[in-house]
């Protein structure tokens, strides 16, 4: 399945748009809505990544993809730490706050890092498009609510959005990114395989996993497998 390079670029930055808009104009009130967005998105992404991405990167005998896998997982430790894990749905949004830069800029440069092999990986692609409606939703509800002018929270969402296309513009226009092409997709597979599992197992917390949540986690597989 060969996608127009524009969808590339907008893809990513729309499916954040339409989390955005989402809580901006249905203002959602039940949080099931949303921890099954969040359930589908985190089946969506594990399946892209397991049937997909992993078999090309280990596949290629010329590097050892492990050790890049290992460091996504690593890296992605470090960036939740720094957004209180807002990657996978956690909003810290205070009222009347100024706008949590560290969490936003932890958020941002796990964005433009996702956003590096987009231009070769359309399964990728649609993955990270679905994951992110509900991290728009996360993104709104962090700066809507804060204490600062419109047009600078209109300026914040929109910058967030534009994160993983201008990953893709950095990989498309230095070469340098090219060459490693499988080690960043190494650290990306590592990086999502945290995210996708962290929204899996939170899913069931209190073991209240219900069939709804059954059923949204298997079609979320299945649509991946499907690709």
């Amino acid at each position: 399945m060969n996608l127009l390079p524009l969808y590339t670029y907008l893809l990513p930055f729309f499916g954040a748009i339409i989390g955005m808009l989402t809580v901006y104009f249905v203002r959602p009130r039940k949080p099931i809505t949303f921890k099954l967005i969040l359930a589908f998105s985190g089946a969506f992404l594990l399946g892209i990544t397991l049937f997909h991405l992993m078999p090309e990167i280990f596949s290629d005998n010329a590097i050892k993809a492990g050790p890049w896998v290992m460091t996504g997982l690593l890296l992605q430790m470090l960036l939740e730490y720094l957004s209180q894990g807002a990657e996978h749905g956690h909003s810290h949004s205070k009222e009347n706050a100024r706008p949590p830069w560290l969490i936003l800029t932890s958020l941002g440069l796990h964005a433009l890092i996702e956003g590096l092999p987009l231009s070769t990986n359309n399964e990728l692609l649609l993955g990270l498009f679905i994951h992110k409606i509900p991290i728009g939703m996360v993104v709104f509800f962090l700066i809507w609510e804060t204490r600062v002018a419109k047009t600078t929270k209109l300026g914040i969402l929109f910058l967030f959005a534009i994160m993983s296309p201008l990953g893709s513009v950095l990989n498309d226009s230095i070469w340098y990114f090219s060459a490693l092409q499988l080690q960043i997709t190494g650290i990306v597979v590592g990086m999502l395989l945290h995210i996708a599992t962290t929204i899996l197992f939170e899913s069931n917390q209190g073991h209240a996993f219900n069939f709804g949540k059954l059923m949204t986690i298997l079609i979320g597989f299945g649509v991946s497998y499907l690709l």
